[in-house]
């Protein structure tokens, strides 16, 4: 009888194991890895982003850095400018989820959003090992910012934080190890899978790349690549490109940005949506794009480190896709010129479609696509001056919605140039023997 009860709960256990390995996401095997244990995302199904949609983006310091949000608005607004979405950024600086569900309906809700992101609990843990009492707080706050949403018709994608790189030099409650700390975000990380889960909205993980790559980047560039940022807490552009990935993945975005196909022998070029064929000879294509490549070779990148945080993601891969397809090459290997810059490739690759966006790190769509973010990043630093020192200050507090219409004319012009430097651009791709 006893074995045959230790045999029943075997085969139980057999059967229930892979039931409940499906619920973790799995990791690397490296043994760093194995206290943690991160709850399954739910899937990403289809497109959330609509038309004409107005985007909120929501969270605390390392939002209102202006950072991972210049890179999804000037993303939004020059790779897929067929969707007309606008955005607003509300980051604050040390605020927790109870703080902004305190504002939003003053801030954020006035504007009339239709999609929104959050990005909180790195405040809301208080930078100490797990505790419970912390988590309720943050889990009922943010199930009350993303129903208040909900009832005002917006949809809304829950971001987890990421993680901490070392201890913060300025929170004079901070306690433990780093690994207690990254321990207690993983804990709020789940928390936002059960709320995405339960209020059926999305889940925009930046938790698990930021530990995963994170990781992985010290072992590639040694200890001093720190993707949490120099402080260990706010990323630099590496992190935040991390960041930016995560929510525009969330969004269901697909990342096919140009498609140019090339016949060499039949004297034939297509380009598929948002681009037009100019002209095309024996071995050279002009083409009008109005779908810009996403290029990361601009003052915000002088550094390098937005090309690098591409290398930790499939940011180009999954995002960003300007494929040149050549059929009928002339010769075994080819040389393409695209600008000033040219790499060889064989005929099999580009028969195949090669990515420009990835390989040509300066590109001809360079120069447009910087003026285009040096505007987002004039607007969204105005949208940071407009709620926390107008709204919040004595001009909003003598008269709010006077203070709000001044404002939005003062924003006005400044989103109105993003418009304005974005411009169709010709460029020429030209293919040889080598």
């Amino acid at each position: 009888m006893k074995n045959r009860i230790s045999f029943l709960f075997a085969v139980v256990l057999i059967s229930v194991a892979p039931l409940l390995a499906a619920q973790w996401e799995s990791l690397p095997s490296d043994a760093y890895f194995a206290p943690y244990k991160p709850l399954k995302a739910p899937p990403i199904e289809g497109l959330l982003l609509e038309p004409g949609d107005r985007l909120a983006i929501c969270g605390d310091s390392i939002t209102e850095q202006k950072m991972y949000s210049r890179i999804m608005e000037t993303y939004l607004t020059v790779c897929v400018p067929q969707l007309n979405v606008t955005v607003r950024q509300f980051g604050w600086s040390g605020e927790r989820a109870p703080g902004f569900l305190a504002r939003m309906e003053n801030d954020t809700l006035r504007f009339k959003p239709t999609i929104a992101t959050t990005c909180y609990a790195m405040n809301d843990h208080k930078y100490q090992p797990y505790q419970e009492e912390f988590g309720q707080v943050y889990r009922d706050a943010s199930r009350s910012i993303i129903r208040i949403f909900k009832k005002h018709g917006v949809r809304v994608i829950q971001g987890s934080a990421g993680t901490v790189g070392k201890m913060p030099s300025w929170v004079k409650q901070a306690k433990g190890t780093i690994d207690d700390l990254n321990l207690s975000l993983l804990e709020f990380r789940n928390i936002d899978v059960r709320l995405a889960e339960e209020e059926q909205v999305r889940f925009a993980d930046i938790f698990l790349p930021m530990l995963v790559q994170g990781r992985a980047a010290k072992q590639r560039y040694g200890d001093d690549y720190m993707i949490s940022g120099k402080d260990g807490v706010h990323p630099g552009w590496a992190g935040q490109l991390v960041m930016a990935y995560a929510f525009l993945q969330a969004m269901g975005l697909e990342g096919d940005i140009a498609t140019v196909v090339v016949d060499l022998k039949n004297d034939r070029a297509t380009a598929s949506a948002g681009h037009r064929i100019v002209s095309s000879t024996a071995n050279e294509v002009k083409v009008e794009s109005r779908r810009y490549p996403f290029c990361a070779t601009g003052p915000a990148d002088n550094d390098g480190s937005i090309r690098s945080g591409m290398t930790l993601v499939p940011f180009n891969e999954e995002l960003n896709r300007f494929m040149l397809v050549v059929k009928n090459a002339p010769a075994a290997r080819c040389r393409v010129t695209w600008g000033q810059a040219s790499k060889s490739y064989s005929a099999a690759q580009l028969a195949d479609g090669v990515n420009l966006a990835a390989d040509f790190e300066t590109n001809p769509f360079s120069e447009a696509f910087d003026r285009v973010d040096q505007a987002v990043a004039k607007k969204q630093a105005y949208e940071t001056r407009q709620v926390k020192t107008l709204f919040h200050g004595p001009e909003g507090h003598t008269d709010m919605e006077a203070t709000a219409v001044l404002t939005e004319k003062v924003r006005r012009p400044l989103a109105e140039a993003i418009e304005a430097a974005f411009v169709p651009v010709q460029h020429t791709i030209r293919i040889e023997a080598e």
